[in-house]
């Protein structure tokens, strides 16, 4: 078990990666907090997964992460999964539009991570553990410019820069933080992308295409690499964009 007692905190956990990252860190052994802003999606997954505690959470209210903080023992893992895929270029892109992808993509995982990581921090300097925290960004970021993708590429860009920040603060005491940056991975997000197209088909054969190994990923194709990064077998990697992106970087 590669996780056995360590607690992880997983956000957008009710579907696509951080709901098969929750199922796969359960299945190892942890327990799994795994919030969402959607309770059907949640009571799903704990039918689904044992040792998984579930809890509503918008990652855009602050108050509601600090009772939450306040009302769970220290992490040792934190997935900051949230986020939202903005379609289009900067003349789509209002400023409402601009706030928000900010405010969900970038601020949201802030908020968490200040919140959670004082004591992460003591539960590391008491027992001598290893932390980990885990924020998504994307290829679509400052790795790649990808067509149509002007404020999510903006907002994951940020992603990795405060990861890198975060990785060099804390390095000395052990704390770990890594960007995950997936290709295009077939989730219900990307389903309603498709779904809303002009051309459903031609987009499905688009977003393939972009792929050099010749397929979507799936979450199952993510959740491992999320495993490792949270366990004790990562412990030397930390301020890294973690690329699973099917060769789109290549």
């Amino acid at each position: 078990m590669r996780l056995q007692g360590k607690t992880i905190l997983i956000t957008a956990a009710g579907q696509g990666i951080g709901r098969a990252s929750a199922l796969a860190c359960a299945a190892e052994g942890a327990r799994v907090i795994a919030t969402d802003i959607n309770g059907a999606l949640l009571e799903s997954l704990a039918a689904e997964g044992a040792g998984i505690d579930t809890r509503l959470l918008d990652v855009r209210d602050s108050a509601a992460i600090a009772a939450l903080a306040a009302s769970l023992p220290p992490l040792d893992g934190l997935f900051n999964c949230a986020g939202f895929v903005h379609h289009g270029t900067v003349l789509d892109c209002d400023e409402a539009a601009w706030d928000f992808s900010f405010d969900l993509n970038v601020k949201g995982a802030y908020r968490l991570i200040r919140a959670f990581l004082p004591g992460m921090l003591e539960k590391m300097k008491q027992d001598g553990s290893f932390g980990s925290v885990i924020n998504m960004a994307s290829i679509a970021s400052s790795v790649k410019g990808l067509p149509n993708r002007f404020v999510y590429g903006a907002t994951k860009a940020a992603v990795i820069g405060m990861s890198k920040a975060i990785a060099a603060d804390y390095a000395k005491v052990g704390l770990r933080c890594n960007a995950l940056c997936p290709g295009t991975v077939d989730t219900p997000s990307l389903r309603g992308r498709i779904a809303g197209a002009a051309d459903p088909v031609q987009a499905e054969k688009d977003f393939i295409a972009r792929q050099p190994l010749g397929r979507l990923a799936t979450v199952e194709d993510i959740a491992p690499q999320v495993v490792y990064l949270l366990s004790d077998e990562s412990c030397f990697v930390t301020g890294q964009a973690v690329m699973v992106d099917g060769g789109i970087s290549i």
